[in-house]
């Protein structure tokens, strides 16, 4: 089993909050999955945005109350025998939802995130069991991956240079920036890539020290691109305040993240000339709205008008297949 080729771990990431990352993430999945791929969606934020996105009210609730019994459905499921020193991580069955698999989310996700402080301090005094917490989400997706193959996994990150989002950004094999056309999105760039960049610095040391035997977080984050939004509302012109910002996050997105990267490994960031917009969504406000409440994709809720609804498909299947047919060409160099 240890020769099963893993799922491509991808992680919308972007410490601004407001830019959409899980409206993003829970629609190029359902696009994906409409192009045949098999998607596992990890709801890493505490704030279950996420699962709420994909699962009716009465079944989050039934979720979260039960998430700390043996026979829980959450990542907080998964992850408490470690913070409460009783046992491994525990492999727990995703959720069915929508032609997707949802790994739920958790309020108590909190309390991981500040056991993983600490974790990561002891990871490079070698202590085995911080080694062992800091790469259990990891080890908690290779497991679920045996048993029911998958071709991605997405995390949902919260927003915050964090040590959860640290080791999920560690673990993916790619990120995708959301960022809105704003001052704000456009000052965060500026701090992005330096974080990524201390984060691998620092598990580089980390395995420099770990035993032979020890499951360690891959490090090697690949920068697949960026997703700037609102483009322009339906109807209308670009509106002129993201007509200005858009070049400068291009600029923001080479400068303070690729070439920050490219100190790493040249594969780390998309050919040099290449901007990497991996494609714009246009403003979506009333149909996110609806495809939220209803927890399906952005084209199939009963919201908006046929054009509407035609455009956001094609909007985020122009995304899906961009990061397929770019994690395809990556597959095949790395194999040549």
């Amino acid at each position: 089993m240890a020769d099963v080729p893993q799922p491509v771990r991808i992680a919308l990431f972007n410490h601004k909050a407001g830019v959409g990352k899980t409206t993003l993430t829970a629609n190029i999945a359902f696009a994906l999955a409409e192009i045949g791929k098999s998607v596992l969606l990890v709801d890493s934020d505490p704030q279950c945005n996420l699962t709420s996105y994909l699962l009716p009210d009465e079944q989050v609730n039934e979720l979260l109350s039960k998430s700390s019994e043996s026979d829980g459905r959450t990542i907080w499921t998964a992850v408490s025998p470690i913070v409460d020193d009783t046992g491994p991580c525990r492999l727990i069955e995703p959720t069915a939802v929508g032609g997707l698999r949802l790994l739920p989310g958790d309020i108590k996700l909190a309390e991981f995130e500040d056991f993983l402080y600490g974790a990561w301090t002891d990871s490079m005094k070698r202590r085995l069991g911080a080694l062992t917490a800091i790469t259990s989400i990891s080890t908690l997706i290779a497991d679920i991956h045996r048993q029911s193959p998958l071709d991605y996994v997405f995390y949902d990150t919260g927003s915050n240079i964090g040590p959860l989002n640290r080791v999920l950004l560690l673990d993916a094999c790619y990120f995708i920036v959301p960022v809105t056309c704003d001052l704000f999105s456009v000052r965060a760039l500026a701090t992005l890539g330096q974080a990524i960049s201390t984060w691998m610095k620092d598990a580089d040391i980390i395995k420099s020290i770990a035993p032979d035997n020890m499951r360690l977080l891959k490090a090697k984050p690949a920068l697949l691109g960026y997703i700037p939004q609102p483009f322009r509302a339906y109807g209308r012109p670009m509106a002129k305040e993201a007509s200005f910002y858009l070049p400068e996050i291009k600029n923001r997105v080479r400068e303070d993240i690729a070439a920050v990267l490219r100190k790493h490994g040249d594969c780390l960031v998309p050919p040099g000339a290449k901007d990497p917009n991996i494609g714009e969504v246009k403003d979506l406000a009333s149909l996110v709205r609806i495809a939220q409440r209803e927890g399906v994709s952005t084209w199939e809720c009963s919201g908006g008008t046929p054009a509407e609804r035609r455009l956001a498909k094609q909007s985020f299947m122009h995304i899906a297949n961009n990061v397929n047919g770019y994690v395809v060409r990556s597959s095949a160099e790395e194999a040549a």
